[in-house]
């Protein structure tokens, strides 16, 4: 980056002031989806800057999570682009585990943030056509850093949510967040109420009790409780793998049928399921199924006892909507987390009050004016992984030398023309997921049944996928009103050891 220029402040009273022309874009955020987006443009040759608030990389993960947690979803569907997870690791990686694993991503690709720089406003200056991004040092320097792109990669996470509850100043016993909860080592044989039901909730109640605690989990609204395996698999794994050819509608009524074979009825015990099923409710609302890591268990033995939502605090306890009173030494606000991109983020409507791309998915994570964001589709690390190499790969586009290359210009063309006639699907082949391609049967005559086998050109496809799937990013984009798959050449994938 080039210093434009340097304001003093007088007197030494104001902070001192600099400005700085970028090369290349600005990514606010060093979580999984900033480094992954870095680690894409590292392979594109494509510089950036990365800002980041904190002092060090994953600052959710690292500093605002409790000791037990572990991935919720298999590593599979975890995993950042371009490196795998060891295969030592186990299916659910722990917090440790994953943190090894995001350290050495981030040293492979030699991505160095700027830690310690909380951005304040970011705004796109039509008279230049750039972006200019302010942010404050930890030691008081301010800076404006100005771009051609802005990539949002902060994050569904970056504030605490804590609602206001009547009479919480006068509790006497312990108030926190989530986000303060390490282990319930220290709350033995005390009686604490964790007001939230979500996977954070449950597990903290679950963590709680296996340290003598006495909990209490209140629950405002229905919530889906699923096994987190079901029939020798993920629950997840088996979702993925249905949605590929049944509507959501049904793939959810089979989850439910599954879910009461193995748990019992949750109503029975306080958990009342939503009327829309744990995927559709997803979709709709952004709110996630839980994912029993052990908790139903002792919900069913009663040691975490299900409760109406809270009315109120007094002095030593609380209130709830039922009219049960109940004295309480801690109350821990298992209720998760929300967007700061309000805040400081000047776009024109791209985003929402609630700092979420008004855009649905798979077109959210592209705005006007060289604006990105990465990991606000609420579907995870696996679906910020998409969008990374989306936003890296159409940065590279537009960037000096970074035009497609010849075979990549060959694939678009060939997906121009094929895109509408063909089911695509990630499948396992010789131990690597690989892009498939089938012909419908209305598609062509050659589709013969029974037999069902892939006509001629889509088995050249499929064995062209087989050897490129990671080196392409594949994504949908619209030409002449229709929706058409497009490719992206990201390179040669890399092998990757993630250090012990």
């Amino acid at each position: 980056m080039d210093a434009m220029q340097a304001q003093q402040g007088n007197g030494g009273t104001s902070p001192r002031q600099s400005s700085c022309i970028v090369n290349g874009p600005i990514i606010v955020g060093a979580g999984p989806s900033g480094l992954a987006v870095a680690a894409t443009l590292r392979r594109h040759s494509v510089p950036f800057t990365i800002l980041e608030r904190s002092d060090g990389i994953a600052d959710l993960w690292t500093n605002r999570t409790y000791g037990r947690l572990r991935l919720h979803l298999p590593k599979v569907f975890c995993e950042l682009p371009h490196v795998r997870f060891p295969p030592e690791f186990p299916t659910y990686p722990s917090k440790r585990e994953f943190l090894r694993y995001l350290h050495s991503y981030t040293a492979h690709f030699s991505i160095s943030p700027l830690f310690g720089r909380t951005v304040t406003r970011a705004r796109f200056d039509e008279a230049t056509s750039m972006w200019r991004v302010t942010a404050a040092a930890d030691g008081g320097e301010v800076t404006e850093y100005v771009s051609k792109w802005l990539v949002v990669a902060s994050g569904e996470n970056a504030e605490a949510v804590v609602p206001r509850v009547k009479g919480r100043e006068r509790f006497a016993g312990e108030v926190l967040h989530s986000s303060e909860y390490k282990s319930g080592e220290r709350f033995k044989g005390k009686r604490v109420l964790v007001v939230g039901c979500g996977n954070s909730g449950m597990e903290m109640c679950l963590d709680l009790c296996e340290h003598g605690a006495i909990p209490f989990m209140s629950v405002r609204s229905g919530v889906h409780v699923l096994p987190r395996e079901m029939l020798g698999s993920s629950t997840f794994g088996i979702a993925m793998k249905l949605l590929r050819w049944l509507p959501v509608k049904l793939v959810d009524r089979f989850l439910l049928i599954v879910a009461r074979m193995i748990l019992g009825d949750t109503e029975k015990y306080g958990l009342k399921r939503p009327k829309l099923g744990p995927l559709e409710i997803k979709e709709v609302t952004g709110k996630s199924p839980v994912l029993d890591v052990g908790a139903w268990s002792f919900i069913k033995s009663g040691d975490i006892k299900v409760v109406a939502e809270v009315e109120s605090l007094g002095c030593n306890g609380a209130r709830f909507v039922d009219g049960n009173e109940m004295a309480l030494d801690a109350v821990i606000f298992a209720t998760g987390y929300r967007s700061n991109v309000p805040s400081w983020l000047q776009d024109d409507g791209f985003f929402t009050e609630d700092g979420k791309p008004k855009a649905r998915c798979p077109s959210n994570w592209r705005g006007p004016n060289g604006l990105y964001c990465v990991g606000f589709s609420g579907r995870g690390l696996l679906g910020a992984g998409a969008e990374a190499l989306r936003a890296a790969a159409d940065i590279a586009g537009s960037w000096p030398g970074g035009t497609l290359v010849p075979p990549a210009a060959r694939l678009m063309a060939l997906f121009t023309a094929v895109a509408d006639s063909y089911c695509m699907y990630m499948g396992e082949r010789e131990g690597a997921e690989v892009l498939h391609l089938h012909a419908p049967p209305a598609v062509s005559s050659a589709c013969s049944w029974p037999g069902g086998t892939l006509v001629p050109p889509a088995a050249r496809l499929m064995a062209l996928f087989t050897a490129v799937a990671d080196s392409y990013c594949m994504y949908m984009g619209e030409r002449e009103g229709k929706r058409r798959l497009y490719a992206r050449f990201i390179g040669t994938p890399y092998n990757v050891k993630v250090a012990k």
